[in-house]
């Protein structure tokens, strides 16, 4: 049985042995280097990377076990046999102990220093191969729910790549529904931390003394109802990662403590004389701008700057459409799967009525839309008409290609003129309805009514309502209805 070219380095003093083995290690289809002390061989694997070493424990200057501690310090995956007219249980057992696969000794039959051999690099491997499954599978969990190949989205892979080894706290920035969790768990799949506790704290749902109790624990008889001791967040979260949602909705009274876990590393339960220390590492996430509550007093400016050590900012899905195919595509297959649907795709009117869409919901909204239809649909495509009366009636802004003349333009008249036309055609579309044509433009309907005072719009039944009252006073019924 030949060897796959397998890399092998003998390293014996006694020149006799070292030819036996280059000619069985070589007949057997091995690539051998040879070396004849301890030092030699160590200088040789520095240079190359050997898959095994069969090395002497009787060497001079530096022995053959030393030989064996320093080569797998140098590569500890390297498959090391070693091999000796000295035979010992003590000699074996520091051998093993020190790392060795396997011991062989001196006179050895042919065959048995082959048999151990070929099992030892067997084993290195599959380990090899488990290697390579456990960081393809962690790459698949950290981004299976992220999709996205636009270049905004490639910019936050590779942040979420290099940031997730180390240990700094990160702050995912981002709207109501871009998918901040989602990062945050990539980040813990692609860490040194991916197999300890990935733990969500909801930092906005609880008055600020139930979340301390959620985070730090407590001890029995701390407050009324505390009947018995309870671990915090922190504790079970140890070696892991704890990630705040929407930190920004943290009381000022919880943030002061939070500051000083993040510098001690250290607390103490609720009504606790004992100081328990954690290595947790803190992700958190937010949909405002904590810089803006930071200066209005809602939140600390010293916790802000402990936790922006590394920020990653989520794009809304409005600035990234082009990856709205292959995001729809994805949750039609998630959720086909989950409902034992034969949906296989979207139509192409009903991809272009997404397309069209602003999406102020994001991707959360997209993925809602998607599953309303594979639950919906009859045929293996969705259709138009499946998708969601409000995004299909959503009015469609294609801005002017504009050049500028020579002479220049006004900046101011161009906005406001598009504005008014942005307006205008908002309303027809909601047939006058002013309160859903600000929430389709993103505004307040205050501020959609001051907008339409300023440039003396007329909704559509206003303008119905004049055109009948003219009518009226031509067909001479009634009197002009003042503009």
């Amino acid at each position: 049985m030949s060897a796959t070219g397998e890399s092998i380095l003998v390293v014996d003093d006694e020149e006799v042995m070292r030819d036996v083995l280059s000619t069985l290690l070589t007949q057997a289809g091995y690539a051998v280097t040879l070396a004849e002390n301890g030092l030699e061989g160590l200088a040789l694997a520095k240079r190359t990377a050997f898959d095994a070493a069969i090395v002497d424990v009787m060497l001079p200057e530096m022995g053959g076990l030393d030989v064996l501690e320093e080569l797998k310090r140098t590569d500890p995956d390297l498959v090391v046999l070693m091999i000796t007219a000295y035979a010992s249980v003590e000699t074996a057992i520091t051998a093993m102990r020190r790392g060795a696969f396997d011991y062989v000794a001196k006179p050895f039959k042919h065959e048995e220093v082959l048999h151990i051999l070929r099992n030892a690099l067997k084993q290195r491997s599959l380990q090899d191969e488990n290697r390579q499954l456990r960081t393809a599978l962690r790459d698949q969990a950290r981004f299976t729910e992220i999709v996205g190949k636009s270049q905004r989205m490639q910019q936050v892979f590779g942040l979420i790549s290099q940031a997730a080894p180390s240990r700094s706290t990160i702050l995912v920035v981002g709207e109501s529904g871009t998918g901040k969790e989602l990062v945050a768990k990539a980040i813990h799949a692609n860490s040194p931390r991916s197999d300890k506790p990935f733990i969500v704290v909801n930092s906005g749902s609880l008055p600020h003394d139930l979340l301390e109790s959620n985070l730090f624990g407590h001890v029995k008889g701390a407050f009324t109802g505390a009947v018995y001791a309870k671990k915090g967040l922190f504790e079970l979260a140890d070696k892991g990662t704890l990630f705040f949602d929407e930190i920004g909705n943290i009381p000022l009274e919880t943030q002061a403590k939070l500051l000083r876990v993040m510098q001690e590393r250290e607390f103490m339960r609720l009504g606790g004389v004992e100081t328990i220390k954690v290595d947790v590492r803190i992700v958190a996430a937010t949909n405002i701008d904590l810089r803006r509550a930071v200066e209005e007093g809602r939140f600390r400016e010293d916790l802000y700057y402990r936790l922006n050590v590394i920020a990653i900012q989520l794009p809304p899905l409005r600035q990234r459409k082009e990856d709205i195919p292959a995001l729809a595509l994805h949750f039609v297959d998630k959720y086909a799967k989950e409902n034992g649907k034969n949906v296989t795709g979207i139509a192409p009117s009903a991809l272009q009525v997404l397309m069209d869409y602003d999406w102020p919901g994001n991707v959360r909204e997209l993925e809602n839309v998607i599953e309303r239809g594979v639950v919906l649909t009859i045929d293996e495509l969705i259709e138009r008409e499946i998708i969601p009366d409000h995004v299909r009636s959503a009015p469609v802004f294609h801005v002017p290609h504009l050049t500028v003349p020579p002479e220049g333009i006004s900046f101011k008249d161009v906005i406001a003129s598009f504005e008014r036309r942005l307006i205008e055609s908002t309303l027809e579309s909601t047939r006058g309805v002013q309160k859903e044509a600000a929430r389709l433009l993103g505004l307040k309907p205050t501020t959609l009514n001051e907008m339409i005072k300023r440039h003396n719009i007329a909704i559509p039944r206003e303008r119905e309502r004049r055109g009948a009252s003219l009518r009226e006073v031509e067909e001479g019924h009634a009197k002009p209805t003042p503009a």
